[in-house]
């Protein structure tokens, strides 16, 4: 019997409110027309440890919490992530898309809190063996318009849902450090990062965002 060959990784990153849900969603209707199985995955979250995990980070009445702290608990859902759901697919053959990885906790742990870069990349070393995406889409958006958006949008959640507020609450300086990073590792890691402008309408992100999809991954593997 053949080996299953390797699924690919893709990783989804951005303000909150950058659109990447719609965006994430589209692609994999894409990936899925081409006859590739593909999951979806969240972060923190995705397991239903990870879930108890996010519910901790997100809940705006969670205070107090300390930068480091906060980071921990972030590797730990991902680790958790990694073990239960990410390697089992890609080992299978199955490709996964996950709504954030360790991206996000250099721009908002490394950057927003403040923590550095270093402390972020050598806590992914540690604790998730340094697993890397095959590709990251990185959606650049307008720091208002994104935090604005994500605000409204958690405001007007439904009586009974999750309040997932507490990043929302911060500064406009601590989400202009986020999306500075952001960029910084756009320009870091070009080979595996796409930067994708979607400030535009939604089909021209998607558009931009399957030919970045389609260069470097897909094509070879449907040719």
């Amino acid at each position: 019997m053949t080996p299953a060959k390797r699924g690919k990784f893709i990783t989804f990153e951005g303000l909150d409110g950058c659109g990447k849900s719609t965006q994430m969603e589209k692609l994999v209707q894409v990936l899925r027309g081409e006859g590739i199985d593909v999951i979806t995955t969240r972060e923190p979250g995705g397991t239903p440890i990870g879930e108890r995990v996010r519910a901790v980070l997100l809940d705006s009445r969670t205070h107090g919490l300390a930068p480091l702290a906060e980071a921990a608990l972030m590797f730990a859902s991902r680790a958790q992530q990694i073990k239960e759901n990410i390697l089992p697919a890609l080992e299978r053959g199955t490709w996964v898309v996950c709504d954030r990885f360790t991206d996000s906790s250099e721009a908002y742990q490394g950057a927003g809190r403040n923590l550095g870069s270093d402390a972020i990349l050598t806590l992914h070393r540690v604790l998730c063996g340094n697993l890397q995406p095959d590709l990251t889409v990185v959606m650049d958006s307008d720091v208002s318009a994104s935090v604005n958006r994500a605000r409204r949008r958690n405001q007007q959640k439904c009586e009974g849902q999750a309040d997932e507020n507490r990043f929302e609450k911060e500064s406009r300086a601590f989400f202009t450090r986020v999306h500075e990073k952001y960029l910084e590792i756009a320009e870091r890691d070009a080979k595996r990062v796409a930067l994708i402008d979607a400030r535009g309408p939604i089909e021209t992100t998607h558009t931009k965002i399957v030919r970045a999809v389609r260069e470097r991954l897909l094509e070879p593997v449907v040719s």
